[in-house]
């Protein structure tokens, strides 16, 4: 098994969250289109969160943390 390079994958995630932003929106509308857009939103958070991990490997586990706390509450 390759080595998992960390500061890669949550590049990865970072570049996906920004997809998200530019993904345009197809021509759909009503109940499509509200739920293209709340999927986006999901998908984006998704990303975004995993992306802003530390991520390290502990005992043989990915371990990822994420401050959710506001920046002005952050150590």
């Amino acid at each position: 098994m390759a080595e998992l390079d960390l500061d890669a994958m949550l590049q990865r995630f970072r570049e996906r969250a920004a997809a998200v932003k530019k993904r345009p929106l197809p021509p759909v509308a009503g109940d499509e289109r509200k739920h293209f857009i709340e999927q986006a939103q999901t998908d984006f958070q998704d990303f975004a969160i995993i992306g802003d991990a530390t991520a390290s490997i502990e005992d043989g586990v990915l371990v990822l943390r994420v401050d959710l706390r506001p920046e002005s509450n952050r150590s």
